[in-house]
């Protein structure tokens, strides 16, 4: 079968590889659609950040080279010995978090924080940029009918926002901001709207993204118009309750602190490349506090449920799908090149 596989950094290939054999507890999927994370996109500019490239993951002992590709859905065409969730013929979503189930974390429920967390299609095990992958039964979640393939490749990114949001002290009733709308940011945009935001504050350069976020019904804010920090304190009157920084930017993590009124919380959702320097009187005078998120627990079943009510919509999302011949020229440089896209779906056949 055909899968995409990562070398090191700027070193994709497409190569023939043997399809999957379904272990016990495994089942075997046709993979329909898989999107192009900004995290498989830093693996492939700056990597490995999570990709095991000397030493096998302790999970799956795998290491580099590894097939790529986490955010994906699929059909159940083969199931393992001891399978009992699924059967063949059903549609999925894939939760692809490795977690150990013996450390403190694991113990108390939240996986996503493990010793040795890992993810499938970057830790190993296989990747949804293939034609076929073979998963462990309990990343499987089942979509209904009324959810697409299309919307099953975003439940994973769409999982991120939401525990966002939920990890967050947004309250029914609350304003927020949102630094950075590519895809990861409009779904958090998507997760407020869900949980109430009354006003949320989209702060975007590119035209295109800022549109996007006005679309789903933010008020965007254009850095090159003056000072972000001023504008959205002067628009919320005196401040955003939570500001989410989806822009891994060192500069932006500041302007996200603050737009924050006092007692606000800035929830930081990006994977940052190097250090944010930050002066501490800016929390303290405040009272302000920062957290952030590592991926999520406990809510594919509500990403797909909001998704059957229309929420994180396919359709003002995706802006360009593509097959696995062109997933390297077409998708990871396309990204690179043009900065305006949203989420790239690649189709495995």
């Amino acid at each position: 079968m055909k899968a995409l596989r990562w070398y090191k950094a700027k070193d994709l290939r497409l190569e023939d590889i043997e399809e999957p054999i379904v272990k016990q507890g495994e089942v075997k999927l046709k993979v329909e659609w898989c999107g192009i994370c900004g995290s498989d996109l830093h693996e492939y500019t700056v990597g490995p950040i999570f990709i095991p490239a000397e030493t096998p993951h302790p999970l799956t002992s795998d290491k580099a080279p590894i097939v790529m590709g986490h955010e994906f859905s699929g059909q159940v065409v083969e199931i393992g010995e001891g399978v009992t969730r699924v059967q063949v013929g059903d549609r999925v979503a894939v939760e692809p978090i490795y977690s150990c189930g013996e450390c403190e974390a694991c113990k108390q429920g939240k996986y996503n924080l493990c010793d040795k967390m890992g993810f499938y299609g970057l830790s190993g095990g296989g990747g949804g940029f293939s034609e076929f992958a073979s998963v462990p039964e309990h990343m499987l979640h089942k979509l209904p009918e009324t959810v697409s393939y299309e919307q099953g490749a975003l439940v994973e990114p769409a999982a991120v926002a939401l525990h966002a949001v939920k990890q967050s002290k947004l309250q029914v009733g609350d304003k927020a901001a949102v630094f950075g709308t590519g895809p990861i940011g409009l779904l958090v945009i998507e997760a407020l709207k869900a949980a109430g935001a009354t006003e949320i504050y989209a702060v975007e350069l590119s035209e295109q993204r800022r549109q996007k976020a006005e679309e789903l019904g933010a008020i965007g804010i254009n850095p090159n118009n003056g000072d972000v920090v001023e504008q959205i304190q002067q628009l919320s009157n005196g401040g955003v309750d939570v500001a989410y920084e989806v822009t891994g930017v060192p500069a932006v993590l500041v302007q996200a602190i603050n737009s924050t009124k006092y007692n606000g919380e800035t929830m930081i959702v990006s994977i940052f490349e190097t250090e944010a320097t930050i002066h501490p009187q800016n929390i303290v005078m405040k009272e302000r506090t920062i957290t952030g998120i590592i991926g999520y627990r406990d809510v594919f079943p509500a990403v797909i449920s909001l998704m059957a009510k229309g929420y994180f919509p396919a359709e003002k999302l995706v802006t360009k799908r593509i097959t696995l011949d062109d997933v390297v020229t077409q998708g990871f440089e396309g990204l690179l090149k043009e900065r305006n896209h949203i989420k790239i779906l690649v189709k495995a056949e």
